[in-house]
């Protein structure tokens, strides 16, 4: 049985996130980890159905809308699912639940006392609405916690250009930092592009990401056999944030080599053109997308890996901002690491020295890295690895990301 400290309730909270357990997010460990140290937690959230676009087993529309979950209070708002992900069915999805949870806030939570109001800000950014209203109504401070930068962040994944549209979201996102308390970012890299909407300066606070310890998870999973030679491998949504178009130009860039074996793990909307792409350019014989596999796998994967790789598109300057959150999960397994990002995720290579980094989309660069650096001297290229576990139990470890956060929240109390 999940137990959780009742002898003194820190502080009473309120989170805000469109999605939540059962769905896989960083909310989840937020709302449990407050639990576990003595927090009350009263979760507002979506109903489940991320990422295929329909509603888990066991949830409806008019089903299961509370429940009680480790502890925390969850309430769910009313939510059209995202379908396959178009853009108006994703808008639908969207506006669903801020509306909703507005409406939940007005007639019910704003009529119960708490301390703080944290909203899980994963695209859209406009959930920080109904945060912002239970603000009006009771003074609580809201502390916004920035995965994404808006409205950068619809050119990137909607591939919205329109400058009428961006100029208005522009000034919606000014105004909704302007109402929140606290600014965390996930990112160093976001400062910039924060304090160029307002004077924001005393706002903002750094709460990275985090990432389970995959040296602790059970690694006794069953795992496909992987082929002989050098592998580097990427591991997780393959969509079209990773730029796997510049990823398979450094295979062809470097298929003379043939000790060189490329792993995929992990499913997204550029899979099928990934494997049409292998096939095409027959590359069987160095190429690999094994699919989607659970937590409980990755260590198996990552420990017989000889590099990790982590990519992001280019051309779009939040996505250079970014702290891929693969790159703490790359960390934690003790792999060493070779990316083309951007300097969110470079500065944070560089600062660990368990890697190389190149600027995105650039395989050239980082064909020359793998062929004149990784391969002459793999041995050192090991030791990297090494120095990003110690990085890692020092900056990305769940327990100390969630103490930092009980301090910014404890500031204001």
């Amino acid at each position: 049985m999940f137990a959780f400290n009742i002898s003194r309730i820190e502080m009473k909270v309120l989170l805000i996130t469109q999605y939540f357990y059962p769905e896989n997010f960083k909310s989840n460990d937020i709302a449990f980890e407050l639990v576990k140290r003595g927090y009350e937690v009263d979760a507002l959230v979506g109903i489940p159905n991320y990422p295929e676009g329909q509603i888990y087993n066991g949830y409806g529309l008019f089903k299961k809308r509370r429940e009680n979950v480790k502890g925390v209070n969850v309430y769910r708002s009313f939510q059209i699912p995202r379908g396959k992900g178009g853009g108006l069915r994703l808008m639908i999805n969207y506006l669903s639940f801020v509306f909703s949870s507005c409406f939940n806030v007005f007639f019910y939570f704003a009529w119960r006392n708490y301390d703080a109001v944290i909203v899980h800000e994963v695209s859209p950014i406009f959930q920080a609405y109904p945060a912002i209203l239970l603000r009006k109504l009771r003074k609580v401070p809201v502390y916004l916690w920035v995965l994404d930068i808006w409205p950068d962040a619809m050119m990137s994944g909607g591939g919205i250009k329109n400058r009428k549209i961006l100029s208005f979201v522009n000034r919606l996102v000014v105004n909704i930092y302007g109402q929140c308390d606290r600014i965390l970012i996930s990112s160093k890299r976001f400062t910039e592009s924060i304090l160029s909407k307002g004077d924001f300066v005393d706002k903002i606070k750094y709460f990275p990401n985090w990432s389970d310890d995959l040296l602790k998870v059970d690694s006794e999973y069953p795992i496909p056999q992987l082929p002989d030679g050098f592998k580097i491998m990427l591991a997780g949504n393959l969509g079209r944030s990773q730029n796997l178009d510049a990823v398979v130009q450094l295979i062809l860039s470097l298929r003379d080599i043939k000790d060189l074996k490329w792993i995929f793990i992990g499913n997204g909307s550029e899979k099928e053109w990934l494997d049409n792409f292998i096939e095409a350019n027959k590359l069987s014989d160095v190429a690999f997308t094994l699919g989607r596999f659970p937590l409980e796998a990755m260590p198996g994967f990552f420990k017989k890996a000889n590099a990790l790789l982590v990519t992001l598109r280019s051309g779009f300057p939040h996505l250079g901002m970014v702290v891929p959150a693969r790159l703490q999960a790359y960390m934690s397994a003790g792999r060493p690491v070779l990316a083309m990002i951007g300097n969110g995720g470079a500065d944070v290579i560089k600062e660990a020295n368990c890697g190389y980094a190149v600027p995105a989309g650039d395989y050239e660069a980082l064909a020359t890295i793998i062929r004149n650096n990784v391969l002459v001297n793999k041995e050192a290229f090991e030791t990297l690895g090494y120095n990003g576990r110690c990085y890692f139990e020092r900056e990305f470890q769940k327990d100390i990301c969630i103490d930092n956060l009980c301090r910014i929240l404890k500031e204001d109390f």
